[in-house]
């Protein structure tokens, strides 16, 4: 069984909003915490799941107005790179955090979840991570492995939800196969769910049967048509290759990429708006590329600096630069599709692809099949769109939003 707490305003129309009062109307949900809910961890022990995105409207940062108002904080969790967001490493070590003096135990090193011991000073676990909307971003994975320790230990786990920031409406992609399941994806999503991480757990709680006591804070203001830029909400890079909203709009699709000898741009400004390599030929793959919709192609030249995949570092590498001209017309899942088949049949003696890798990106082994049977690449994407009619039925009854 789980048990949901949706507040009052979600239900009820409310008279007072902030958009109202003429202040911003997108409220996080740890202002929403404050203002309305602090009977969920009044009095108790707290811990607090969170990195650099963990903020208010004002930038201002969960620890900082939890312990001004009173909170009493015992621990504080962290997901890959980092409880500041800066590291871009396989492991990361348990710390202690300066300023306050608190462990900070990592959720992304030795351990992937909570253990009992890192447990025992937290009655309630509180859950605030940015995520961008895409499957294979792995905040959603530690969360969801954190509500999942939490329940085995009689916890009760609070999300402060934040929007989807490429928009809640559209879904795209193909849908993990959960014998692909892996930490870059372990719900039975597509590489786009148009889903916040409220959401996401309030799904992955249902398919795993968790006897969880899971309260969601959602967003106050937001709505599912609304995009980042459009909520007032300062951007903080969720990661450090994750520089705007210009790259989380691509990321869905460019991704798999990762899997690749192509480079997406680590270590440039453009991180994920690029597809490159040495012996690309720009030129050749956009004429087999063809008109993708809601997207301009140009060609251009990176240079990666210390990449964190180690891909031609301080090499000139001939790229493609992709800009969103129609947010609704794009889908970046359509354009990988066809993109990837494009260099294939350019430079099928160039292109190297790890397999296993990427299966666990596309979330099965159907994606790389097709490829190498010379399937098109807008076959490919046509492909998906029968099981995303039946995903988008599935999420319906865990959607918080209008």
């Amino acid at each position: 069984m789980i048990r949901q707490w949706v507040p009052a305003w979600v239900v009820v129309a409310a008279g007072c909003s902030s958009a109202a009062l003429g202040q911003p109307s997108v409220r996080p949900g740890i202002e929403v915490l404050l203002s309305d809910s602090l009977h969920l961890v009044r009095g108790r022990k707290v811990g607090l799941l969170t990195n650099q995105t963990g903020v208010d409207r004002r930038g201002e940062q969960d620890v900082e107005r939890l312990l001004r108002a009173g909170i009493r904080l015992t621990a504080l969790f962290s997901p890959e790179h980092g409880f500041r967001g800066l590291l871009d490493q396989q492991n990361i070590e348990h710390g202690r955090d300066s300023a306050t003096g608190l462990p900070i135990y990592s959720l992304y090193g030795a351990v992937r979840a909570p253990t009992a011991a890192m447990l025992d000073s937290v009655d309630v676990l509180l859950i605030d991570l940015q995520d961008i909307g895409a499957r294979t971003y792995t905040y959603v994975s530690t969360a969801l492995q954190a509500l999942q320790a939490a329940a085995a230990q009689g916890r009760r786990v609070v999300v402060l939800d934040r929007p989807d920031p490429i928009g809640g409406e559209l879904v795209q992609g193909p849908l993990l196969d959960t014998a692909f399941a892996s930490f870059v994806g372990m719900l039975p999503v597509p590489l786009r769910h148009g889903m916040t991480m409220g959401e996401l757990l309030r799904l992955g709680a249902a398919l795993r049967h968790l006897e969880a006591s899971l309260a969601i804070v959602p967003v106050e203001g937001w709505s599912r048509g609304q995009w980042f830029d459009q909520t007032g909400l300062p951007w903080i890079r969720p990661s450090p290759n994750m520089p705007d909203l210009e790259s989380a709009t691509h990321y869905p699709g460019l991704v798999v990429f990762e899997a690749t000898n192509l480079s997406v741009g680590r270590g440039t400004p453009v991180a994920f708006q690029v597809v490159g390599a040495p012996w690309l030929d720009p030129p050749r793959v956009r004429r087999l590329l063809g008109e993708v919709p809601g997207v301009q192609v140009t060609d251009t030249v990176i240079r990666p600096m210390a990449p964190s995949d180690g891909k031609y570092p301080g090499q000139p590498v001939p790229a493609l630069r992709f800009r969103v001209t129609d947010r609704q017309a794009y889908d970046p899942t359509r354009l990988a599709a066809r993109l990837l088949a494009a260099v294939r049949r350019a430079h099928a003696d160039s292109l190297v692809i790890s397999p296993s890798r990427f299966d666990r990106l596309a979330g099965s082994g159907r994606w790389r099949a097709a490829l190498e049977a010379a399937t098109p690449g807008e076959a490919i994407w046509r492909s998906w769109q029968p099981e995303l009619a039946r995903f988008r039925q599935l999420r319906e009854q865990y959607l918080l939003y209008p």
